[in-house]
């Protein structure tokens, strides 16, 4: 009876059609491949018996790329967001699987992975996407790794494309008011307001609801976010972060905007009768049910057009609302804290091209603290002014 290899153990030999045969076993299975030189062999059984000896197991040896990415996807959603869960998917599926995915995990090295990263930044995927493309990737090899089926994270080795920070585009004071005076006509006049008075991110200000508003002390809560989720349709979500769960303090014209919108909605309500969705939202379409953002992107371009405004993203208007707080000089902590961003230093990094203006003021407020003042010349002056004040003593006999 033939002996059994453990682990740590392996063979090499020639068959008769001239191909070597490397073999080893990983967890007590029998795992080869085949060569068409001795050398070949020689180093596969080496790196193998090397990847042991480190806690391969002997599902890694078997698992594809691509069959291991199907299996982590399953995972993914229980540790993230669902919008991000379905990104992830799609990253997987049209960039990472269709160049790497016939690879056995086992067997993925830097240089393919740096292959496919430059081969999508020839194709004119931009840097942004690629960087996307190695964060997804990076993160489910980091749990191949945990799990035993890789010893070591191959993308660390990657240079990964630095991609360039968005160039931001904003309204100045005078084209949002000539923005918001345009956008009177419309019945998502009230939500335009409320994003360039708070900075809310259209997902939050689809999912606020009246119950959110406290009408005594002006303040609403940000709790969940409506999104678009591919085969799901409209769903609600928890915010990105936990910063992301606020409260905001609206200012009393926002609240009389939000007054004529609730007396509005409430018409609207009154004739849609029994067909009006009850979700308790603020924004909704004329027949209640929750707003589509595409819907709202329509009408807000109608908008900037007809107020001759430059073509912004919606998203510009949260920074349209950082930059003009920011100039009115709120305390970037304030700004932090109203925009839900986690570190202040986000917001800092973000918006540091409205700092130069804040920072000639700081310089001479300091200046203005730090003057010197001769306190000697400041003393015979104020000498001079008693003595001249001072009435004549007339002696008399």
């Amino acid at each position: 009876m033939a002996k059994r290899r453990g682990n740590n153990e392996g063979s090499l030999f020639q068959r008769k059609d001239g191909r070597w045969v490397a073999q080893a076993t990983v967890q007590g299975q029998p795992v080869s491949k085949y060569f068409k030189t001795q050398k070949e062999g020689r180093e596969w059984l080496k790196n193998i018996l090397a990847q042991v000896d480190e806690g391969l197991t002997f599902l890694g040896t078997q698992t594809s790329v691509s069959a291991y990415l199907e299996e982590w996807l399953k995972v993914i959603p229980m540790t993230v967001r669902p919008k991000t869960a379905t990104q992830y998917a799609q990253i997987v599926h049209q960039h990472i699987c269709p160049s790497l995915g016939k690879t056995k995990l086992k067997d993925l090295r830097p240089d393919m992975i740096q292959s496919l990263y430059n081969a999508k930044l020839s194709d004119g995927i931009g840097a942004r996407t690629v960087s996307l493309i190695h964060a997804v990737l990076h993160k489910a090899l980091n749990y191949a790794l945990k799990m035993g089926m890789i010893v070591r994270n191959p993308a660390d080795a990657v240079t990964k494309p630095k991609s360039r920070r968005a160039e931001m585009h904003t309204l100045d004071d005078t084209q949002a008011r000539n923005f918001l005076l345009a956008a009177q006509e419309s019945r998502l006049y009230a939500l335009y307001h409320v994003a360039i008075s708070t900075g809310l991110r259209i997902g939050e200000l689809l999912g606020l609801k009246w119950s959110d508003l406290d009408w005594t002390t002006h303040k609403i809560s940000v709790q969940r976010q409506l999104q678009r989720l591919t085969g799901k349709g409209l769903v609600f979500s928890e915010p990105k972060t936990r910063a992301g769960r606020r409260v905001i303090v609206l200012g009393k014209s926002t609240i009389n905007v939000l007054h004529e919108h609730f007396d509005d909605q409430f018409e609207e309500r009154k004739q849609a009768d029994k067909e009006w969705n009850k979700l308790d939202l603020i924004f909704v379409s004329s027949e209640g049910t929750p707003l589509d953002q595409r819907n709202v992107t329509r009408d807000y371009k109608e908008i900037l057009k007809k107020a001759g405004c430059p073509e912004i993203r919606f998203h510009d208007l949260r920074h349209t609302a950082a930059s003009l707080m920011l100039q009115q000089n709120v305390h970037p902590k304030v700004v932090q804290e109203r925009l839900g961003h986690s570190d202040i230093s986000l917001t800092l990094n973000t918006y540091s091209h409205v700092m130069p203006g804040m920072q000639e003021e700081a310089a001479s407020k300091m200046d203005e603290l730090l003057t010197l003042v001769d306190v000697k010349d400041e003393l015979e002056s104020s000498k001079k002014k008693e003595k001249v004040g001072k009435p004549e003593t007339i002696k008399g006999g």
